[in-house]
């Protein structure tokens, strides 16, 4: 075995074993408290995807940018509440998200956080505290996790659970609203559902309007501009749906399609699948901003 053949196998080998780790931690933070599970993101020691986690509590996705493009972006959230469902805003310059929870540090309680710089994906890290600027405004936005507890509890298998794996995410061809440099396409998510229980996951659904509500779309992937099931955006591809249903929901990573086409000198979100833990119930019905 050559030197190249033997160091692509050690890395091979470290992965596995950190992956390992990874799931055997996301096992245990399963029964963990919220205060628990944030500390352990904090610490660095769980950089895992969140969902299955926190259940009976709101997770949100991410938006921090400059005061500058601030307003426009409200804007852009209140033009959009299915994809974008505003649950909490910062004061300008706080790392702090107090009306979501009181020890919450925006700068380090994500696993992971995307960076954009001028419309491009130019990092991912999992602390920004070295990139805190003074004028930035944090937005949290509901999460799809947040249902998903409701789903399983009735019955309703979730692949991406069981498997630990991150939900599928597709840019749709369905047109958000525009606000200031803000638009573009709905991202949505897809979970595979038996048909004779599908009305019974849209109802379900429907009572988390935080966590974007009852499905945006069900059935051909096509007719909402999907040209392949099996090849997402963003997450894990699906295994075959067989004689499921493709169930699509509005996805709180449509922001980030906005950011992109925006262009933004910089901008940070969460890496999609790595939410933040709030302390808010997730059968909250007005947002706390």
């Amino acid at each position: 075995m050559d030197v190249i053949a033997r160091f692509t196998q050690a890395v091979h080998i470290v992965n596995d074993r950190l992956e390992a780790m990874t799931q055997s931690l996301y096992a245990q933070l399963q029964t963990s408290s919220v205060t628990d599970l944030r500390s352990a993101i904090r610490s660095g020691s769980y950089q895992g995807q969140t969902a299955g986690l926190a259940d009976g509590y709101l997770q949100a996705n991410l938006a921090i940018l400059s005061k500058d493009y601030a307003l426009d972006f409200m804007r852009f959230c209140q033009r959009n509440p299915k994809p974008c469902p505003l649950v909490g805003v910062s004061d300008t310059g706080s790392s702090a998200l107090s009306t979501l929870g009181a020890s919450i540090d925006i700068r380090t309680d994500v696993p992971a956080y995307n960076i954009y710089r001028n419309g491009a994906l130019s990092d991912t890290v999992t602390d920004i505290s070295d990139l805190w600027q003074d004028d930035f405004v944090v937005f949290a936005l509901g999460c799809s996790f947040t249902f998903e507890h409701a789903l399983v509890r009735a019955g309703i298998k979730l692949w991406h659970f069981e498997a630990k794996k991150t939900v599928p995410m597709y840019r749709s061809n369905i047109m958000t609203r525009q606000a200031g440099p803000f638009g573009g396409e709905t991202v949505v998510t897809m979970r595979a559902i038996p048909a004779s229980r599908v009305e019974e996951a849209t109802e379900i659904s429907r009572r988390y309007p935080l966590a974007h509500g009852a499905p945006v779309f069900i059935g051909d992937p096509n007719t909402i501009g999907i040209q392949d099931l099996y090849q997402p955006e963003w997450g894990d591809a699906p295994p075959p749906v067989k004689d499921d249903v493709p169930v699509f929901w509005a996805c709180g990573v449509t922001p980030q399609n906005a950011i992109l086409k925006a262009a933004l000198p910089l901008c940070i979100t969460h890496r999609p699948g790595f939410m933040l833990i709030t302390d808010v119930d997730e059968q909250a019905e007005v947002p706390f901003v």
